[in-house]
């Protein structure tokens, strides 16, 4: 079972602060952005060439980001759990966003797997499920970020970055953990050998 119920959890933000970062649970924007920040850095000589699935899109802002930065992949594809999401994303990109549930739908073959704060209300079982499965259905790497802390009570999940290492190095053949960049998160870069 996940921390609390997905649907409802963003269905409610979404009332209260409409299609925007705080409908999405971000703190703000710029939290969000500089989360996106770190995941264009590391990814950016490898856009242009690349088919990306971002794995919970929400409404699209990690294309519109990089669509500002001008540095778009050669496809993108969004997928979300959040039906009212992908309605939004497609509005404002015209890309490809498809309903899917990471834990158990079929996903599709990518360059690079995205995901930015998609697995911040699952439970432990299922960030590493999730994990896992969006790392298999890459070419090249799955690039993710999380909250950093010990496991504590409450809606969101915690890991301290030697627990991801710990876990991804038993099947990713490099684990790249990058940190400080904001308080209270990290984020993994999981290659696969010809990166």
């Amino acid at each position: 079972m996940p921390r609390i119920n997905n649907q409802t959890f963003y269905e409610n933000a979404i009332k209260r602060y409409g299609c925007t970062a705080r409908g999405l649970n971000w703190n703000s924007k710029q939290s969000q952005h500089t989360r996106f920040e770190v995941i264009h850095t590391l990814l950016e000589a490898h856009l242009p060439s690349s088919k990306i699935v971002d794995a919970g899109c929400g409404f699209g802002d990690l294309y519109l980001f990089l669509q500002q930065k001008g540095s778009l992949p050669r496809k993108y594809i969004g997928y979300d759990t959040l039906q009212e999401a992908i309605f939004v994303a497609h509005k404002r990109t015209k890309q490809h966003f498809v309903h899917k549930d990471i834990l158990n739908d079929e996903l599709e073959l990518a360059d690079f797997y995205i995901a930015s704060g998609s697995m911040n209300i699952l439970n432990r079982f299922e960030t590493f499920l999730f994990i896992r499965r969006c790392y298999e259905a890459s070419k090249k790497g799955f690039v993710f970020n999380l909250l950093k802390g010990e496991e504590k009570q409450g809606h969101f999940n915690y890991f301290l970055p030697h627990e991801i290492e710990a876990y991804t190095s038993e099947f990713a053949y490099d684990v790249e953990m990058y940190e400080d960049y904001m308080e209270g998160d990290f984020t993994v870069f999981l290659k696969k050998e010809d990166v």
